[in-house]
């Protein structure tokens, strides 16, 4: 029977006879047997690389290796100053990778919490209490308010239970339970007969019987999509993969076809190797993860000012190129707070700010909401149901507070909600007159009203009054708003209140109500359709609400579709494919479902944001290639499932994180050309020297000190850069973009080129007094050249465009670059350290003359393009 049918489309005794159980429990032994069977009910975790191997396979890079082979080299030819310095650079890299790798995976251990410690349920016909990992299929579950659910089951006896279940489906509001049979198929927030494990009992009580335990139940369904969606790469550590080990190759064939030359011109074998060692290190930008890290680094800084609270380093830049933002509902588009919109009485709609305690229509209606309430606001918080937490929140200011209503017309009797029923009752004196005041579904308050209360007195309700309630029941319902009906009677002391009293009512009016839209989500929606982004609402709620909320904060747009989460099982990928690009809604969706939907995208090219607050959000969080977790309203669960948090819970700081991720993507890519084009300038230096057949024109030790030092200050104050206005008008670059494009490359091997050109010139110069002075100059004059470049690559435009006072941070790198290598050329201890040579001044103002020479011709360059581009 289980294989045709779901647990919720099955009656009790069917449940009962499926699991072998009665309401009576089982007994200890079966407990036993079904424990061996099925196991503890707990979650388990996938496995977890040691720190250990982390840490090693930061060295499987073929970039490390022929660092390694170069440190190797440099100890046997006698020089340990480098092997030293190359082995600590490889060790610090090392140890940060291992560190990024250590924020981990704790999802698991927070879904584990959720876990109630403790259950009640019958054995042998005795309620006892037990350990919630003891619980087994089967067993007789007893709930009531407080309690958090320790597993699924179905429920057997409800006694007006509400639970709330929004780590599982996203949605705030309880969930009024029932025990009857659900005879289609439903989503997950629709199964209102079913219990699930992580969820909070909020109201009622009821006996359950367990179908489901640990990896088995919804939440450990969660837990092992979690375990199956992997780390991804972002689109940067792509693009310098695929940079990095074309790279390695062209530096191996380089150094190769260098050492062939050494040797077939008679150089002896360890002077050919200290050749093939200059150009591997002149070459790679030892320096450049490092910069890279430090730069996403200061990018959570200034994102966690503004409420982006950033946990993965590699997320930053991945913000820059984000193409879809498929985003929660509830409290993130809109205020998580539900509010009174309008209100239908006497014939018209009003709004809340109309309600007076004058006329005789709304007087009532103001008590009925007030009195026929149990929810409450304490030091500005609501307590109990956020619906009628609304109805209180809606008097005005010119009404009595609402403890003041309560205190003067205290209780009598009461009725409370009850999920068949429908409606809520309560019984007050006022006014000398015994008065019974209900609340509840318009289609149910329909069927038991007779008359309607104007101003004037109390009308007969006619057919056609009844139409007109509920066109505008349909009306407010077609907006996505919540309605509740009100109406009165009178009564006697002596009449008992009970569920046959609730009838020949007067209705009152209709009050709808709405979580609104946050004021700032319009406004981020339309920044993010001017950036090329598409947004996607995915919300747990209701078809009809989910599209009315889209439309006001412009996401769906003429022409979109809304597909509710069982539509979306139904369709194939092929169809799904064919149609996602106009589906700006999915309501009523599972986590399978959403991960589904970021999959499919994913498959498209495009960079996905996903953001959630619940542990049902947490396995698309992961799967996303940015998880983007509520930090106010959000679980643990979805918090350690994502790599960004919103600290104000906001969709419009999503919009502010990308913008900042663009910047810091332009400042890495503008520090990563700084970088290439100083090495290009050291790479043909030393292939000049060799094919000219010269000497070696640096040691291992300057290039290491130029790439490490001197460069490692201007790239970070490149990092620095401020954004530039226009970065939300540019689209999201594409996927398959890699750093290097045509243009880039281009230009990093002429500047490169430019600065080999007067590094050469330099070591000429200085060959004309012997080759120790000619490896100083040449190391002096690159060195400074670069040091220079750097303010060429803070941006596209000239100097004088730009200028200095928005980016100090060059200038101070700037000096400091100088400080280093006056230290190095001015102390001493620097000649052994570094084995440079004593110069004159006249040697230091050719080095100065020639190291300016290629800023001045990029910045010439830049200053003519720009004339030339304005006057187009």
């Amino acid at each position: 029977m289980k294989d045709l049918k779901e647990w919720y489309q099955m009656s009790p005794e069917q449940v009962l006879k499926e699991k072998e159980s009665s309401v009576s429990g089982l007994t200890h032994n079966e407990a036993e047997k079904r424990l061996k069977k099925y196991g503890k009910n707990v979650l388990q975790e996938g496995k977890k690389k040691s720190l250990l191997q982390v840490f090693g396979e930061q060295f499987c890079d073929l970039l490390v290796i022929i660092l390694v082979i170069a440190a190797i080299i440099s100890a046997i030819s006698g020089n340990p100053e480098s092997t030293a310095v190359i082995i600590v650079v490889l060790i610090l890299n090392a140890v940060l990778g291992t560190v990024q790798y250590s924020k981990a995976r704790k999802s698991l251990e927070s879904l584990k919490s959720l876990s109630s410690p403790h259950a009640k349920v019958y054995r042998d016909n005795t309620r006892i209490e037990i350990d919630a990992g003891e619980i087994v299929p089967g067993d007789i579950l007893s709930l009531e308010a407080g309690d958090m659910v320790a597993a699924d089951g179905r429920i057997l006896q409800n006694y007006s239970l509400q639970v709330n279940e929004s780590p599982l489906t996203g949605e705030s509001v309880n969930v009024e339970k029932t025990d009857c049979i659900i005879k289609e198929e439903v989503p997950l927030g629709d199964r209102t007969n079913m219990v699930y494990s992580g969820s909070l009992v909020t109201y009622g009580r009821a006996i359950v019987m367990v179908t489901e335990t640990g990896m088995k139940t919804k939440m450990g369904e969660i837990a092992q999509l979690m375990n199956n969606s992997g780390e991804k790469k972002t689109p940067l550590q792509i693009s310098l993969d695929h940079f990095s080990s074309k790279l390695a190759v062209g530096i191996m064939i380089i150094c190769i076809i260098v050492f062939g030359l050494s040797i077939y011109r008679g150089d002896s074998i360890l002077d050919s190797l200290l050749f093939a060692v200059a150009l591997a290190v002149a070459a790679i930008p030892e320096a450049l993860g490092s910069i890279v890290t430090i730069v996403q680094a200061m990018g959570t800084q200034k994102m966690a000012k503004e409420n982006a609270i950033i946990k993965d380093l590699k997320a930053v830049e991945t913000l820059g190129c984000v193409s879809v933002i498929c985003s929660d509902k509830t409290g993130t588009l809109t205020q998580n707070k539900m509010t009174v919109c309008q209100i239908y009485s006497r014939g018209t709609i009003i709004s809340p700010s109309s309600l007076t305690l004058q006329d005789p229509v709304l007087k009532y209606l103001i008590y009925n909401a007030v009195l026929n309430n149990d929810s409450d606001i304490a030091d500005g918080s609501c307590i109990g149901d956020p619906t009628e937490a609304a109805l209180l929140n809606m008097l005005p200011e010119t009404t009595p507070d609402h403890t003041q209503i309560r205190e003067k017309y205290p209780r009598l009797e009461e009725l409370a909600f009850d999920s068949d029923r429908k409606l809520m009752s309560s019984h007050y004196e006022i006014d000398h007159k015994d008065i019974i005041f209900t609340k509840g579904a318009v289609d149910v308050m329909l069927e038991r009203i007779t008359g309607i209360l104007y101003p004037d007195g109390i009308h007969p309700c006619t057919t056609k009054e009844r139409e007109r309630i509920k066109k505008q029941n349909q009306e407010f319902s077609e907006n996505g708003l919540r309605v509740l009906s009100f109406a009165y009677r009178e009564t006697t002391k002596s009449e008992k209140l009970t569920t046959g009293s609730e009838k020949d009512f007067i209705f009152l009016g209709l009050i709808s109500m709405m979580d609104p839209p946050r004021e700032e989500s319009v406004r981020a929606v339309r920044d993010a359709v001017r950036a090329g982004i598409k947004p996607v609402m995915i919300t747990g709620d209701h078809r009809v609400t989910a599209t009315a909320i889209a439309k006001q904060i412009g996401i769906y747009q003429k022409g979109d579709r809304t597909v509710t989460g069982i539509e979306l099982d139904r369709m194939e990928d092929s169809e799904l494919d064919a149609q996602i690009e106009k589906i700006s809604v999915y309501a009523r969706v599972s986590p399978e479902n959403k991960i589904r939907i970021v999959e499919h995208w994913q498959k498209k090219g495009k960079i996905v944001a996903m953001t959630g607050d619940g542990v049902n959000d947490a396995p698309a969080l992961k799967k996303a290639d940015i998880g983007v977790a509520m930090g106010i309203t959000g679980t643990e669960v979805s918090k350690d499932a994502a790599s960004m948090i919103l600290g104000d819970d906001n969709f419009a700081t999503i919009i502010k994180a990308v913008a900042n991720g663009r910047n810091v993507y332009r400042n890495i890519k503008n520090a990563i050309g700084f970088l290439l084009s100083g090495n290009m300038a050291g790479i043909f230096a030393v292939l000049y020297t060799s094919l000219a057949g010269l000497k070696i024109p640096f040691q291992p030790v300057h290039l290491l000190f130029i790439n490490l030092l001197t460069d490692s200050l201007p790239a970070l104050a490149i990092g620095m850069e401020p954004p530039e206005k226009d970065l939300l008008s540019m689209k999201p670059r594409a996927v398959e973009e890699g750093i290097l494009t045509r243009r880039f490359s281009i230009q990093i091997l002429v500047q490169g080129l430019l600065i080999a050109v007067c590094t050469m010139l330099s070591y000429h110069y200085g060959y004309q007094t012997d080759h120790s002075v000619a490896m100083t100059m040449a190391f002096s004059t690159l060195s400074l050249a670069r040091l220079f470049h750097g303010f060429n690559c803070r941006s596209d435009h000239s100097i004088l465009k730009i200028g200095f006072r928005h980016n100090p941070y060059s200038l101070g790198a700037f000096a400091a670059g100088i400080f280093l290598l006056g230290a190095v050329l001015l102390i001493p201890a620097g000649h052994t350290i570094f084995d440079v040579a004593v110069l004159y001044p006249v040697q230091y103002g050719m080095i100065l003359l020639l190291a300016v020479s290629p800023t001045i011709i990029i910045q010439i360059y830049k200053y003519i393009r720009e004339k030339i581009k304005n006057a187009i």
